[in-house]
């Protein structure tokens, strides 16, 4: 899964689609269409999506999306990475092995349904070369890290500190600021 994964040279992307009226209608070069031919909201970025309308202000698309609009590909990659930490942050310390098959199994399922199609193809070409370590939380919480920073090599972003995981998602920082 990923925030943003449009530098993937399989997602198909296009210069044009048919508006309404049978006219070519221009799109954004990177524009990643769903698997319905129409440009795909949860792979795309606001920015991207709304770079075709002219009613959109410069400011608008800075700030993202208004609240009540579905999101982009940046707002969804974000609430789902803070739901899979939280998830590894609460994960039992010694896992039973129903637990671990549990949670296996739903990351399993996360990647297959993940709206951003791109994103869920990427992310199951990564639990395929790197199987879901859910033996402990401290294991799984490196795993889901190591997963995440995956992810921002991809789109060039800053590295997180792995080993600072735990503090990140489960107990604080150690100065004292989220207490």
């Amino acid at each position: 899964m990923a925030e943003d994964t449009r530098e993937n040279e399989a997602a198909p992307t296009a210069t044009s689609i048919t508006s309404k009226d049978g006219r070519p209608k221009k799109l954004p070069k990177r524009m990643v269409l769903g698997k319905d031919g129409k440009p795909c909201r949860s792979c795309n970025s606001f920015a991207d999506f709304t770079s075709q309308k002219k009613l959109i202000t410069k400011g608008a698309i800075a700030s993202g999306p208004p609240s009540d609009c579905p999101p982009d590909v940046e707002q969804l990659g974000r609430s789902s990475w803070t739901l899979l930490h939280s998830i590894t942050a609460t994960y039992p310390t010694n896992p039973s092995t129903s637990e671990q098959r549990n949670v296996s199994q739903f990351m399993g399922l996360f990647s297959k349904i993940y709206p951003c199609w791109v994103c869920a193809e990427d992310f199951q070409e990564f639990m395929a070369k790197n199987q879901v370590r859910v033996e402990s939380r401290d294991a799984f919480g490196k795993w889901m890290c190591e997963a995440h920073n995956e992810v921002n090599r991809k789109l060039g972003k800053t590295e997180f500190d792995c080993s600072k995981w735990e503090e990140r998602w489960r107990t604080g920082w150690k100065d004292g600021r989220c207490d």
